[in-house]
């Protein structure tokens, strides 16, 4: 390959330099190993939950003991991380995790005890990652120069997402040959890859002035939030993207009354669920340009709009579908993977927007908020297209709420014009 040729490669294929950097080098290689875990006990729980109890309704459970402890301590975990040593807190948190994972795989080692147990596992579980992801997000401006964090975030979606495509598929395969408490004894040991990384960071100690964790600095983080309007529109474009235009809820339905499948799953059905990753994972690697776009708000105005017209042409294609497996299932696909691409694109920007307009005195409560805003979007997404599949048929309340997408999109760019202006400032890019 001529240099000019390479050179052209490296312009698309994802931004490497924040590998360079060997803290972050650390964290992601961790998070490749990591993350396979993590899947694994994911669908894990939810399988042994429906094995116990054979009862859909203790599986729809994990939703409110997952979220409950995501609202409350992700925010609390942000005001935690603003005034504590980051490294510190991501030590504890670890370890918690580790301790966790052990316990569900003793619990499963002795023949699943009670569902009420796993389930309690599952919410403590859910509390140490909604304290770890607060520090842990806050802590990369501290790691990288600004203008590589979006490349960097692009490269732990990337990883994230990948594992959400081979998670399921390997856990599916495995827990009937080896059962459940092999599952939970390898996201135990992967999670060591995790504690490694993080005992190789350097010490983050608060800048500047010192709070106290608690709920006076929740709320002092939520009022720094309401007075700066392009952090705040970072935050009310995701919940637009995701209430209206994310569309899981009715893959079930269109997978069996739209394509043809099966009630119970089928082709149609695992590859509707796989979409969105798919596309994010090729958004991811090919994200070499993310790092040269400066106008950050631009970005995510025009990924989010990219994601609401793929959710457009899928909701399109499912109102015409016939019931069979055409070409309308192959349009409908190639739109969510369209889709998943573009939320790979926004979140990478949002996410840098976050780390980068923010003081590090508040990084730690504003990415818990940033929690919270991306665990409950999707689940309120669930409630809204639930309802709406059953009021307008599946097709068309996708269809509605792509154009939803794409109207918040022009409100938030007119309303909130800072946001469109917004970019890495130069000053920022030296900091």
């Amino acid at each position: 390959m001529t240099a000019s040729r390479l050179a052209r490669a490296r312009s698309v294929l994802a931004d490497t330099r924040p590998l360079k950097v060997s803290a972050f080098r650390r964290l992601w290689l961790a998070d490749i190993v990591t993350v396979i875990g993590a899947q694994l006990t994911i669908v894990s729980v939810p399988a042994q939950i429906y094995a116990q109890t054979r009862d859909s309704s203790y599986v729809g459970l994990t939703g409110l003991f997952g979220l409950v402890p995501l609202i409350v301590f992700g925010l609390y975990g942000g005001s935690l991380a603003d005034a504590h040593d980051r490294r510190r807190i991501l030590m504890f948190t670890t370890t918690g995790l580790i301790v966790t994972s052990a316990l569900f795989w003793g619990q499963a080692a002795v023949g699943g005890i009670n569902v009420w147990l796993l389930l309690s596992l599952f919410a403590v579980q859910q509390i140490f990652f909604a304290l770890h992801q607060p520090a842990l997000q806050s802590s990369l401006p501290r790691l990288l120069p600004p203008e590589l964090l979006p490349a960097a975030n692009s490269l732990l979606m990337t990883v994230a997402m990948a594992g959400g495509i081979a998670g399921p598929l390997v856990a599916g395969t495995l827990i009937p040959v080896l059962g459940f408490s092999w599952m939970y004894a390898v996201d135990t040991l992967c999670l060591l890859a995790t504690m490694w990384a993080v005992i190789n960071l350097p010490a983050m100690r608060p800048l500047g002035e010192v709070t106290v964790a608690g709920f006076k600095s929740v709320v002092d983080g939520l009022r720094y939030l309401s007075r700066h309007p392009v952090l705040m529109a970072s935050f009310v474009v995701d919940l637009a993207a995701m209430i209206f235009g994310m569309p899981r809820a009715e893959f079930p339905q269109i997978a069996h009354e739209s394509f043809g499948g099966p009630s119970e799953g089928g082709f149609a059905f695992a590859w509707l669920f796989a979409a969105i990753p798919v596309g994010a994972v090729l958004g991811g690697v090919f994200s070499g340009w993310v790092s040269r776009v400066q106008r950050h708000g631009v970005a995510v105005l025009a990924a989010v709009a990219v994601w609401g017209g793929a959710v457009v042409v899928f909701g399109g294609a499912v109102a015409l579908a016939n019931g069979r497996l055409d070409v309308l299932f192959w349009i409908a696909f190639g739109a969510l993977v369209v889709g998943g691409a573009a939320d790979m694109v926004s979140a990478a920007f949002r996410t840098s927007m976050l780390q980068t307009a923010a003081t590090d005195a508040v990084r730690g409560r504003l990415q818990g908020v940033f929690l919270v805003v991306v665990a409950g979007g999707p689940r309120i997404a669930d409630v809204v297209h639930g309802a709406g599949a059953e009021a307008f048929g599946a097709g068309r309340a996708a269809w509605i709420g792509g154009v939803l997408v794409l109207v918040s999109v022009v409100a938030i760019a007119v309303l909130v014009p800072s946001f469109r202006r917004y970019r890495l400032s130069t000053e920022a890019a030296k900091s």
